[in-house]
């Protein structure tokens, strides 16, 4: 007997979570799905259900702006392929979303039965974009791959640790966000710096920046 699959929904905008879980229920009968509203949450979910098929994923909830959340959790899980599903529609974030180790991209604005027919076909192991968006859009420079191979090295306290510096909080400040000394917090450092091959926190945030994506214009993002 075939076990069901599992679907991780991470989204931070419970309406929008909704509709997925509409779309995935259409596209996968009998399928379990697990919920998620943030970075830290997909991670946990990830960690409790390694058995899962796949994570859908936004570029911009609490914990991640733009790729670094992708690379992150491809780095942490290889085996369980990811799909964005934003609001971010240009077909340059697409296309790096894919060079970036996602097995699709499926913008928000699609119809629920688009939304269905990608699923199943990421599923059945193929890549997924919409069928508008031209091959050989703004491949991602060596110089990103290489510090996206880097960042996806950090450990999970680590890449919390990056995303509060890109916030602009002081050690102190993270120290008592994540509650252990100062002193733990200028370990981490040393070794985000050491492992993305920067020589201070400034480049550190610089190089984490370019990951970044604008978020979209509508609420939803």
């Amino acid at each position: 007997m075939q076990l069901a699959q599992k679907i991780i929904i991470a989204d931070d905008h419970p309406l929008f979570r909704a509709a997925l879980k509409q779309a995935v229920t259409q596209a996968v009968p009998g399928v379990e799905i697990v919920e998620a509203d943030s970075l830290e949450a997909v991670q946990a979910a990830v960690d409790s259900h390694s058995d899962a098929d796949l994570v859908l994923l936004d570029l911009h909830m609490p914990g991640t702006n733009g790729f670094t959340g992708l690379v992150f959790l491809r780095g942490q899980n290889p085996g369980i392929p990811v799909v964005v599903v934003s609001g971010s529609e240009e077909a340059s974030v697409m296309k790096r979303a894919l060079d970036y180790g996602a097995s699709g991209f499926i913008p928000k604005s699609s119809p629920l039965d688009v939304i269905a027919e990608a699923i199943t076909t990421i599923l059945e192991g193929e890549e997924w974009l919409p069928e508008e968006i031209a091959e050989g859009v703004v491949d991602v420079t060596e110089e990103d791959q290489k510090f996206a191979a880097n960042l996806a090295s950090l450990t999970p306290q680590q890449f919390r640790v990056l995303t509060m510096l890109t916030e602009g909080l002081l050690n102190k400040q993270i120290a008592y966000e994540l509650n252990v000394s100062e002193a733990t917090i200028k370990a981490h450092v040393t070794a985000i710096l050491r492992k993305l091959g920067v020589h201070s926190r400034t480049q550190a945030v610089i190089a984490a920046q370019r990951l970044c994506v604008d978020p979209p214009k509508t609420d939803m993002g």
